[in-house]
């Protein structure tokens, strides 16, 4: 493909000429300005918004639009011609018309073979050039980030809307609102969203999972998927999930791994500063999105206790990345670190319960330089639990 043709299809998805379309201010962490020795990676699952969010960071960064090209590798005009040449050739068309230097923002980029190597070989000499790049697949990503663009990188990771930004949204939209619609923003711009959210679902599973295990069918990761959501707040034995699938415990850890690493769901573990303990006990799974949770599992009637929990744990995974729970005679829903020190947090939809209480006495026996519990209620949910707002 010649630099005209490439030039002609970055057009159609840079901001050369116009503005981008307005959209919701995004509650993500990103570095105060972009480096040309490092790649800003936006990460996160399929459909959340990643597009969108890299449309807005010439304005976030003060550049001049005209100095900035897109280029979404999933352009179906682009197929075929996916390896490192075709990033050249970008760069080379670009900076022969413009001059040298310029963002890049390249979206879906694990389409393009070659891209980590390219892309580090572009870090190692910087010319005044500065990249973004993005990838549904977090396992396309993680894998070479580890090794090929070591300390070479720095990740943003994007979820479906929070309830602040689903309310920029639906402006009259109430707590249950969100808890049943969830916050991925496709959905929202459209009466009856669930037959997307469905389509997500397995899109999700068909393009981000199965693809990096390379399994025959998609039903049994589908099922698996549905028996995480499922157990949302419950410990999950990988064994057991093995079982229910018929396949072998190795097998479904693969698969389940690669269900986190597709930000379809995240995995909660115990408590307790040892690893080798923490490795010995089951984890929990939380689903990365409430409505999409709804869409997946089977229909037993709403239950906003536990889309609360999965929401929250969604909250806290964006301000503390590492979520685990603790359990003894009683269980704490949720527990966080803030300089060290552990922040136990009590999930309730009403308010604490006696419950609650005794489960937190017992874990401040174990814990005593814990922190004060945290209650989450379906009031302070909506505040953004302001005990924890300001802290990422």
């Amino acid at each position: 493909m010649d630099h005209t043709e490439l030039l002609a299809i970055a057009a159609d998805w840079s901001h050369w000429d116009q503005p981008p379309p307005a959209a919701v201010d995004r509650d993500v962490r990103l570095p105060s300005e972009l480096r040309p020795e490092l790649v800003l990676v936006v990460q996160g699952v399929r459909r959340c918004g990643k597009s969108t969010l890299l449309n807005r960071l010439p304005a976030r960064y003060r550049l001049d639009p005209r100095r900035c090209l897109f280029l979404n590798f999933e352009d179906p005009r682009l197929a075929g011609t996916l390896d490192h040449t075709t990033l050249q050739s970008c760069v080379d068309a670009f900076e022969s018309e413009r001059g040298p230097g310029g963002t890049y923002f390249f979206d879906e980029i694990q389409q393009v073979t070659g891209w980590q190597r390219w892309l580090r070989s572009q870090l190692d000499r910087p010319r005044n050039r500065r990249f973004v790049v993005t990838g549904s697949n977090a396992h396309l990503l993680a894998g070479e980030l580890g090794s090929t663009l070591t300390g070479r990188h720095l990740t943003a990771e994007l979820f479906p809307f929070s309830f602040a930004e689903y309310r920029a949204v639906r402006k009259r939209g109430t707590l249950a609102d969100y808890l049943h619609d969830g916050g991925f923003p496709g959905p929202l711009q459209i009466e009856d969203g669930d037959p997307l959210r469905a389509a997500y679902f397995n899109d999700i599973v068909e393009r981000d999972v199965r693809e990096r295990v390379g399994a025959r069918s998609s039903q049994p990761l589908r099922h698996l998927a549905q028996m995480l959501f499922e157990s949302a707040g419950s410990e999950t034995s990988v064994r057991r999930l093995a079982s229910a699938l018929g396949v072998a415990t190795d097998t479904a850890t693969l698969y389940v791994e690669a269900i986190e690493h597709a930000y379809l769901a995240f995995a909660c573990p115990f408590f307790v500063w040892s690893a080798r303990k923490r490795a010995a006990r089951n984890k929990k799974y939380y689903p990365v999105d409430p409505g999409l949770r709804r869409i997946a599992v089977t229909k037993t009637g709403a239950d906003r206790g536990k889309a609360l929990e999965c929401a929250t744990f969604v909250w806290l995974r964006q301000r503390f990345r590492e979520v685990a729970y603790w359990r003894g005679r009683g269980e704490v829903d949720f527990v966080v670190q803030q300089d060290g020190d552990p922040v136990p947090v009590q999930v309730s939809i009403d308010g604490p319960t006696e419950r609650h209480r005794l489960a937190l006495d017992e874990f401040y026996e174990e814990h005593p330089r814990a922190r004060e519990a945290v209650f989450v209620t379906a009031k302070s949910f909506a505040a953004g639990v302001p005990e924890l707002a300001g802290v990422r």
